[in-house]
């Protein structure tokens, strides 16, 4: 985890295995003025599942804001 982004300053903070999931820590995370993105290795719109890592969605954050969206994330 916490692994770097090459192509911005985003970190990630935390991974997940569905849409659902992402989409209330990342309605949790807004709600406490941080902004999040997702990455994912298979669109989950097309291919509803997860197996072997590709349903995992990863969720980044800015860098800034990392110590303290672990914190929120860790206290859900």
């Amino acid at each position: 985890m916490n692994k770097e982004d090459k192509n911005s300053h985003l970190v990630e903070v935390c991974r997940v295995w569905g849409p659902a999931e992402a989409e209330v820590i990342k309605s949790f995370l807004e709600s406490n003025n941080i902004s999040c993105i997702f990455r994912g290795q298979v669109v989950q719109s097309i291919h509803p599942f997860s197996m072997d890592g590709l349903g995992e969605i990863r969720i980044f954050v800015a860098k800034k804001d990392l110590d303290l969206a672990k914190k929120l994330i860790e206290s859900k």
